[in-house]
């Protein structure tokens, strides 16, 4: 196992507000926003027949769209309802999409990786729970390997006592809870009231029963956070000790998102508040041994996802970060996004017509985007630069048969602000991110994002910090 130095980050407040722009997560490249309508079943057979011919494993996402209550920053594609008797309906349609989608697999392309979001999965009862993960298991071959990551999206007010030990038993290894704040205040003003206690006794509980990795979520820039009041809530989450931790960025989109409509914007903290919420995110986790993986996410050392950074195998999805490189992700449930090989195809996001596609035997794909040459060149750039904060000239030859300095010179030209800033490093042989511009990373790939010229990226983006 490979051994980390503590990170240091010289924090450049100036620097950060200059380079602060609107852009992408690039949890794909090219992004969402590309995806073309009028995409067919047809065309997913076609790229599930060319990914077979690689027999690499497969990740599988379920979505489960129910929530029992609104959180009003949520930007989540949602059902909210307290009828649990919606849940049945819906699940029928994920078994019978997997039916069809599972037919063109072979059995001996493994799932090594799952993931149930939402929503919030844990909406569904434990018969429905075991009844998903034994449909799945018909269809496809799971993996039962310790290094397999099977995880699930949490809210600890959703959990009955023996809901954790369910969730162990039918196969999942790793949690992810939803905390956002501890601050009374903030939760009230965002409508989700969740006490320390009750977070603290569910991830102890996942610590008892095993899990390999326990993941907190939480969220910078909320009504009436402070400095002050964020630093509490990151000193308690450090008592707590999670595996790893994801620290986001609120994005008020109220014309996007109805349910932040309730936020008053008045009570946001000021742009200067919140860079500053980041900066305390940062220097205290890396001061407390965790490591930086990149934008929004930290890991202990030892887990496996700074492991899979340090050894240059770390890759990143529609999931985000994952351990699990060159995995076709085949997903499942209304607005839900698969990636086969080099075709992305997206589900109908409106959970009616959703429906009705499935009971029409018609797999319920309405967008979609074939990568041409250049996408997958700098697709591969851009995942080279998110994940490990370098390019390698040399593996750009090797595996494009391209001369970097050339293809890209319109590119470099472009980073000279970045290089007279220290946030890169320019040579004969490739590019170096420094460590201040890891800060900065989603600037630093958006220079090469080809569709970015487009003027509907100026509404679409959240700021990058």
């Amino acid at each position: 196992m490979g051994q980390f130095q503590k990170q240091s980050f010289q924090w450049d407040s100036e620097l950060i507000k200059r380079y602060d722009k609107s852009g992408p997560r690039y949890t794909s490249y090219p992004t969402a926003v590309q995806f073309k309508e009028g995409f067919t079943a047809h065309d997913y057979q076609q790229a599930r027949i060319q990914g077979n011919k690689d027999t690499q494993p497969l990740s599988l996402y379920v979505h489960i769209p129910f929530c029992a209550h609104v959180c009003y920053y949520c930007a989540c594609n949602k059902v909210i309802t307290k009828r649990r008797e919606k849940a049945q309906p819906y699940l029928d349609s994920l078994y019978k999409e997997m039916a069809m989608r599972a037919s063109g697999y072979p059995k001996d392309r493994k799932v090594e990786q799952l993931h149930w979001g939402g929503g919030t999965p844990t909406f569904i009862s434990h018969e429905q729970m075991s009844e998903l993960m034994h449909t799945m298991a018909q269809h496809f071959t799971l993996s039962e390997d310790e290094d397999r990551d099977f995880s699930i999206e949490i809210d600890p007010r959703e959990l009955q006592p023996d809901t954790l030990a369910h969730l162990k038993k039918i196969g999942f290894n790793r949690v992810s809870l939803g905390v956002q704040d501890f601050n009374e205040k903030v939760q009230i003003a965002v409508n989700r009231v969740q006490s320390l206690e009750l977070t603290r006794d569910t991830l102890l509980e996942a610590k008892r029963l095993g899990f390999r990795s326990i993941n907190i979520d939480l969220i910078y820039g909320l009504p009436f956070q402070s400095r002050e009041s964020f630093q509490e809530t990151l000193k308690t989450v450090l008592a707590l000790s999670p595996d790893r931790l994801s620290v986001f960025n609120y994005a008020h989109l109220p014309t996007r998102f109805m349910p932040q409509r309730r936020i008053n914007e008045h009570d946001l903290p000021a742009p200067e508040e919140k860079l500053a919420m980041l900066e305390d995110s940062i220097q205290l986790l890396t001061q407390a041994g965790y490591h930086y993986v990149g934008m929004d996410h930290f890991a202990k050392p030892d887990d496996s996802l700074a492991q899979a950074q340090m050894s240059e195998k770390l890759h990143r999805n529609f999931q985000g970060y994952t351990t699990h490189e060159d995995c076709d992700l085949v997903a499942f449930g209304v607005s839900s996004i698969s990636q086969i090989g080099d075709t992305y195809f997206q589900n109908n996001a409106d959970i009616s017509a959703y429906q009705d596609a499935i009971d029409a035997q018609a797999l319920p794909i309405v967008k979609g985007l074939i990568l041409n040459d250049e996408d997958v060149l700098r697709r591969a750039v851009i995942k080279q630069l998110i994940c490990h904060f370098k390019l390698d000239y040399q593996w750009l030859k090797e595996q494009f048969k391209i001369d970097a300095k050339t293809h890209f010179a319109d590119v470099l030209n472009k980073l000279k602000p970045y290089v007279e800033d220290e946030l890169v490093i320019l040579s004969d042989t490739g590019i170096q991110v420094t460590r201040k511009g890891e800060l900065l990373i989603r600037s630093i790939c958006m220079l090469f994002d080809e569709y970015l010229a487009s003027p509907i990226h100026q509404i679409r983006y959240s700021k990058i910090i």
